[in-house]
């Protein structure tokens, strides 16, 4: 058997936070929701059945809430230090598929949210 693609996916994340433009946002807060895929290899964790084998979607989570607590202006700002913490906490991930959406953003229309969605490379990922 030859495995082509892996990854391992947080969908739909809930968490309250931080984030916006104006002060009053940074300050009351609002909902957001997280979906993050990481592509890495998965064979050793398929062979084995070990965690230690596999990235751990707990600890994955953990690295999402701790930076989602740091308030932040931009979404943009917000993704790319997921991004820089997944790669550094998970050496072993080759690619993320990061999408945050704002639940409720303040612009004066009824809507199911606005996003930002980022495809990153690790650059180091060892060989």
């Amino acid at each position: 058997m030859k495995l082509a693609d892996s990854s391992i996916s947080l969908n739909d994340v809930r968490l309250y936070a931080y984030h916006g433009v104006m002060e009053q946002e940074r300050r009351v807060g609002g909902e957001y929701s997280v979906s993050l895929r990481v592509h890495y290899n998965i064979y050793k964790a398929m062979q084995t059945d070990e965690v230690a084998d596999t990235l751990n979607y707990a600890e994955l989570l953990e690295v999402v809430k701790r930076e989602m607590a740091v308030p932040s202006k931009l979404l943009e700002h917000v993704a790319g230090r997921i991004g820089e913490s997944v790669f550094q906490r998970f050496p072993q991930a080759e690619a993320i598929d990061l999408t945050i959406t704002k639940m409720n953003p303040p612009m004066g229309a009824c809507c199911a949210g606005a996003s930002v969605s980022v495809h990153l490379i690790n650059d180091k990922t060892p060989c």
